[in-house]
């Protein structure tokens, strides 16, 4: 079965300020439970704030270092997932899924693309 990379994109500068709440935390942890008992998630984590990371570019034969945060990105990759789906849309409707436990004021984008093997 393939497997899809899920980016999940947020704005860093206009997160939500608010707690996230117990109603979100049961949410979110039942779909991981769901996800996992299906055997379809393979991996999965939030990442640090961009003002910790350091962004490497190869340019012109050379690199170039720059630290974050990265205040010229509208949007940064704030978490990701690796699942095992049948195709697709499987892995669409399981990140479609994980969008739809959010609050409805947060702006939170998934991004699903194949891994390509080999």
């Amino acid at each position: 079965m393939p497997r899809y990379l899920t980016m999940i994109h947020i704005d860093e500068q206009n997160a939500p300020a608010e707690a996230n709440g117990p109603e979100f935390d049961e949410r979110m942890g039942a779909l991981f439970e769901e996800i996992t008992k299906a055997g379809v998630m393979l991996d999965t984590a939030g990442l640090a704030p961009t003002s910790e990371g350091t962004r490497v570019t190869w340019s012109g034969g050379k690199l170039r270092y720059t630290d974050g945060p990265f205040t010229e990105s509208k949007e940064v990759i704030g978490g990701y997932s690796i699942i095992q789906a049948k195709d697709k849309a499987e892995a669409v409707e399981w990140a479609k899924r994980f969008l739809q436990v959010h609050p409805e004021h947060w702006t939170v984008t998934a991004e699903v693309r194949e891994i390509a093997e080999g």
